[in-house]
Protein backbone atom coordinates (compact mmCIF):
# COMPACT_ATOMS: atom_id res chain seq x y z
CA UNK A 1 0.00 0.00 0.00
CA UNK A 2 1.18 3.50 -0.86
CA UNK A 3 -0.16 6.12 1.59
CA UNK A 4 0.71 9.81 1.51
CA UNK A 5 -0.41 12.75 3.63
CA UNK A 6 -1.19 16.16 2.16
CA UNK A 7 -1.86 19.76 3.08
CA UNK A 8 -3.58 22.04 0.56
CA UNK A 9 -2.56 25.64 -0.07
CA UNK A 10 -4.91 28.46 -1.13
CA UNK A 11 -4.27 30.17 -4.43
CA UNK A 12 -3.01 33.68 -3.81
CA UNK A 13 -6.14 35.80 -3.54
CA UNK A 14 -7.08 39.30 -2.43
CA UNK A 15 -8.26 38.04 0.94
CA UNK A 16 -6.54 35.49 3.13
CA UNK A 17 -8.30 32.93 5.31
CA UNK A 18 -5.52 31.86 7.69
CA UNK A 19 -7.98 30.20 10.05
CA UNK A 20 -8.73 27.40 7.54
CA UNK A 21 -6.65 24.28 7.06
CA UNK A 22 -7.24 21.45 4.59
CA UNK A 23 -5.25 18.30 5.24
CA UNK A 24 -5.66 14.61 4.67
CA UNK A 25 -4.22 11.47 3.22
CA UNK A 26 -4.51 9.35 0.12
CA UNK A 27 -3.63 5.71 -0.46
CA UNK A 28 -3.87 3.06 -3.13
CA UNK A 29 -4.02 -0.58 -2.16
CA UNK A 30 -4.08 -2.75 -5.30
CA UNK A 31 -6.65 -0.69 -7.22
CA UNK A 32 -8.63 0.60 -4.25
CA UNK A 33 -8.13 4.35 -3.81
CA UNK A 34 -8.90 5.92 -0.43
CA UNK A 35 -8.82 9.67 0.10
CA UNK A 36 -9.53 11.48 3.34
CA UNK A 37 -9.96 15.27 3.61
CA UNK A 38 -10.13 17.24 6.85
CA UNK A 39 -11.38 20.82 6.62
CA UNK A 40 -10.45 22.39 9.93
CA UNK A 41 -10.74 25.78 11.51
CA UNK A 42 -13.47 28.34 11.93
CA UNK A 43 -16.13 27.18 9.48
CA UNK A 44 -18.87 29.66 10.42
CA UNK A 45 -18.04 31.84 7.38
CA UNK A 46 -17.94 28.88 4.96
CA UNK A 47 -21.00 28.11 2.81
CA UNK A 48 -21.57 24.39 3.24
CA UNK A 49 -24.59 22.80 1.56
CA UNK A 50 -26.44 20.71 4.19
CA UNK A 51 -26.51 16.91 3.82
CA UNK A 52 -29.04 15.57 1.33
CA UNK A 53 -31.42 12.71 2.10
CA UNK A 54 -30.97 11.55 -1.50
CA UNK A 55 -27.36 12.14 -2.63
CA UNK A 56 -26.98 11.86 -6.39
CA UNK A 57 -24.85 12.74 -9.40
CA UNK A 58 -25.02 16.50 -9.90
CA UNK A 59 -23.41 19.00 -12.25
CA UNK A 60 -21.28 22.04 -11.45
CA UNK A 61 -20.61 21.10 -7.84
CA UNK A 62 -17.47 23.27 -8.02
CA UNK A 63 -19.69 26.36 -7.83
CA UNK A 64 -20.05 25.68 -4.09
CA UNK A 65 -17.76 24.21 -1.45
CA UNK A 66 -16.52 21.00 -3.05
CA UNK A 67 -13.75 18.49 -2.40
CA UNK A 68 -12.08 17.38 -5.62
CA UNK A 69 -9.26 15.34 -6.99
CA UNK A 70 -7.84 14.83 -10.46
CA UNK A 71 -6.47 11.46 -11.47
CA UNK A 72 -4.36 10.83 -14.55
CA UNK A 73 -2.59 7.81 -15.98
CA UNK A 74 1.17 8.38 -15.98
CA UNK A 75 2.46 9.25 -19.48
CA UNK A 76 -1.08 9.65 -20.87
CA UNK A 77 -3.01 12.89 -21.49
CA UNK A 78 -6.29 11.30 -20.29
CA UNK A 79 -7.51 12.20 -16.80
CA UNK A 80 -10.58 12.23 -14.56
CA UNK A 81 -12.07 14.86 -12.26
CA UNK A 82 -13.89 13.65 -9.14
CA UNK A 83 -16.22 16.11 -7.32
CA UNK A 84 -17.54 15.44 -3.80
CA UNK A 85 -20.05 17.83 -2.22
CA UNK A 86 -20.46 18.01 1.57
CA UNK A 87 -24.18 17.46 0.81
CA UNK A 88 -23.32 13.97 -0.48
CA UNK A 89 -23.73 14.81 -4.18
CA UNK A 90 -20.97 13.78 -6.56
CA UNK A 91 -19.78 13.56 -10.15
CA UNK A 92 -16.88 12.18 -12.18
CA UNK A 93 -15.76 13.61 -15.53
CA UNK A 94 -13.33 12.14 -18.06
CA UNK A 95 -11.06 14.31 -20.21
CA UNK A 96 -9.08 13.27 -23.30
CA UNK A 97 -6.47 15.98 -22.66
CA UNK A 98 -6.09 19.34 -20.95
CA UNK A 99 -9.70 20.58 -20.61
CA UNK A 100 -10.62 18.69 -23.81
CA UNK A 101 -13.31 16.10 -24.49
CA UNK A 102 -15.05 16.52 -21.13
CA UNK A 103 -17.64 13.79 -20.63
CA UNK A 104 -19.45 12.45 -17.62
CA UNK A 105 -17.69 9.19 -16.66
CA UNK A 106 -20.45 6.59 -16.92
CA UNK A 107 -18.30 3.79 -15.46
CA UNK A 108 -19.47 5.03 -12.04
CA UNK A 109 -23.17 4.72 -11.28
CA UNK A 110 -22.66 5.90 -7.72
CA UNK A 111 -19.79 7.22 -5.68
CA UNK A 112 -20.53 6.57 -2.03
CA UNK A 113 -18.47 8.63 0.38
CA UNK A 114 -18.78 9.67 3.98
CA UNK A 115 -19.12 13.23 5.29
CA UNK A 116 -18.79 13.84 9.02
CA UNK A 117 -19.37 17.11 10.83
CA UNK A 118 -16.87 17.30 13.66
CA UNK A 119 -16.49 19.73 16.54
CA UNK A 120 -13.53 21.40 14.85
CA UNK A 121 -14.31 20.88 11.18
CA UNK A 122 -15.56 18.61 8.46
CA UNK A 123 -14.19 15.25 7.32
CA UNK A 124 -14.79 13.61 3.94
CA UNK A 125 -13.71 10.03 3.14
CA UNK A 126 -14.01 8.25 -0.21
CA UNK A 127 -13.11 4.64 -0.94
CA UNK A 128 -13.34 3.89 -4.66
CA UNK A 129 -12.42 0.91 -6.83
CA UNK A 130 -10.49 2.21 -9.83
CA UNK A 131 -10.84 -1.02 -11.85
CA UNK A 132 -13.56 0.62 -13.93
CA UNK A 133 -11.16 3.23 -15.34
CA UNK A 134 -7.53 2.08 -14.84
CA UNK A 135 -5.76 -1.20 -14.26
CA UNK A 136 -3.95 -1.92 -10.99
CA UNK A 137 -0.64 -2.05 -12.90
CA UNK A 138 -0.96 1.48 -14.26
CA UNK A 139 0.78 4.24 -12.32
CA UNK A 140 -1.46 7.16 -11.57
CA UNK A 141 -0.78 10.82 -10.85
CA UNK A 142 -3.15 12.71 -8.59
CA UNK A 143 -3.89 16.38 -7.96
CA UNK A 144 -5.88 17.03 -4.78
CA UNK A 145 -7.98 20.18 -4.65
CA UNK A 146 -10.83 21.88 -2.84
CA UNK A 147 -13.11 24.78 -3.67
CA UNK A 148 -14.20 26.78 -0.63
CA UNK A 149 -17.16 29.12 -0.99
CA UNK A 150 -17.57 31.73 1.70
CA UNK A 151 -20.94 33.02 2.85
CA UNK A 152 -20.07 36.40 1.32
CA UNK A 153 -19.90 34.69 -2.10
CA UNK A 154 -16.11 34.76 -2.45
CA UNK A 155 -14.55 31.52 -3.67
CA UNK A 156 -11.05 30.32 -2.82
CA UNK A 157 -9.19 27.54 -4.60
CA UNK A 158 -6.99 25.14 -2.65
CA UNK A 159 -4.53 22.61 -4.11
CA UNK A 160 -1.34 20.69 -3.39
CA UNK A 161 0.44 23.22 -5.58
CA UNK A 162 -0.55 26.03 -7.94
CA UNK A 163 1.54 25.93 -11.11
CA UNK A 164 -0.28 28.52 -13.21
CA UNK A 165 -0.80 32.28 -13.21
CA UNK A 166 -4.45 31.58 -12.36
CA UNK A 167 -6.04 28.88 -10.21
CA UNK A 168 -6.29 25.93 -12.63
CA UNK A 169 -6.78 22.47 -11.18
CA UNK A 170 -6.52 20.87 -14.64
CA UNK A 171 -2.83 21.65 -15.13
CA UNK A 172 -1.12 18.28 -15.31
CA UNK A 173 2.00 19.72 -13.64
CA UNK A 174 -0.04 19.90 -10.44
CA UNK A 175 -0.85 16.16 -10.37
CA UNK A 176 2.12 15.65 -8.05
CA UNK A 177 1.16 12.57 -6.01
CA UNK A 178 2.20 9.32 -7.70
CA UNK A 179 0.49 6.08 -6.67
Amino acid sequence: MNKQTFSLQPFASTESFPNLKITGNISRNANQLTIYYNLGGDLKEIAIVPPSNAPSRKYELWEDTCFEFFLGIKDSPRYWEFNLSPAGHWNVYRFDGYRQGMQEETAFEKLPFNVQNQADGLAVTLDVDLDKIVSAEQEIEVGITTVIKHKNGEVTYWALTHRGAEADFHLRDSFIIEL
